[in-house]
Parts: C-alpha cells; sequence; structure tokens
C-alpha cells in the first residue's frame, strides 16, 4: 500500500463538476492499494497517518499530528501509485490490486482515521475525480511500507 500525504489549506474532489468531498486544513490522502496488501496493512497506515507529526507547534515546528491539530483528512483512492516506472516510457500498473480487492481496504483505511475521531471525507471510487487543493509549506511525504514490506 502506498499513501502520500499532503498537507493542505483547503482540499476538494469533484465528479462529472459536483462536489463529492471537501475539507479546510488538514491531509489530502492519495491511497494506492497494490497487490497483497492486507487489512493489517491498511490499519497500520492510517495510525501511521493519524499520529506522524507534520503540523506545526505553536513555535512553528512541525509537531503535532492531524489529530493533535484538529485537521480534516481527503481520502482519495489513487491506483497509479502503483505504477512501474523503471523500464520503457509507459507505466505499468500490475502491481495494483483488483477493484475488488483495493475497495475495501481503501474504505478500511479511511474508516481506520474516521474510527480515531478526525473528519473524513472520500473521493469515489474509481470514479474519474477531479482534485483541488492548496498545498501547505507546502509539505508532501510518501510513507513508508509497514515493517517488513517493502516498496517496490
Amino acid at each position: 500500500m502506498k499513501v502520500l500525504l499532503q498537507r493542505v489549506k483547503r482540499a476538494e474532489v469533484r465528479v462529472d463538476g459536483e462536489c463529492v468531498g471537501r475539507i479546510g486544513r488538514g491531509l489530502l490522502i492519495m491511497v494506492g492499494v497494490e497487490s497483497g496488501d492486507r487489512e493489517a496493512d491498511a490499519d497500520c497506515m492510517a495510525d501511521k497517518t493519524a499520529e506522524l507529526r507534520i503540523f506545526p507547534d505553536e513555535q512553528g515546528r512541525m509537531n503535532l499530528s492531524i489529530e493533535e491539530s484538529g485537521g480534516a483528512a481527503l481520502v482519495v483512492s489513487q491506483f497509479t501509485l502503483a505504477a512501474a516506472t523503471r523500464r520503457g516510457r509507459r507505466p505499468s500498473y500490475s502491481r495494483a490490486a483488483a477493484p475488488e480487492v483495493a475497495e475495501p481496504l481503501y474504505t478500511r483505511f479511511a474508516e481506520r482515521l474516521q474510527g480515531r475521531g478526525l473528519e473524513v471525507a472520500s473521493g469515489v471510487f474509481r470514479a474519474m475525480m477531479e482534485v483541488e487543493l492548496v498545498n501547505d509549506g507546502p509539505v508532501t511525504i510518501l510513507l513508508d511500507p509497514p515493517s517488513g514490506r517493502e516498496i517496490s
């Protein structure tokens, strides 16, 4: 599972021109589910996202988590994070999990954040989406995989 975090001042996602998810200050979270990912991976990555200290404290240091800072989360499925680009000029998406496997893990990730008390909005799985954001910092972080799992 690959998770890309962008700290934002605001973000929204639209499907067919209609807003389906919007947040103020918080994180835009792109989630790419790969073959072999498990429920434990979704839980681990959601917990890491909730606890990662990337929001400023009173001194302006990145010392607070999204939970501590009161931020919101906008979770968007992003199968293209599973792209293999080492060879050739056309990305391969063969590492992306099948939709029937990926959707429950994507949903579990978002629900895990919500279960931790975060305000969570989301995109629409498998939809063509427009994502608009105002980066804060900018701060963009690709989470490392759970221990024992490698990013390929």
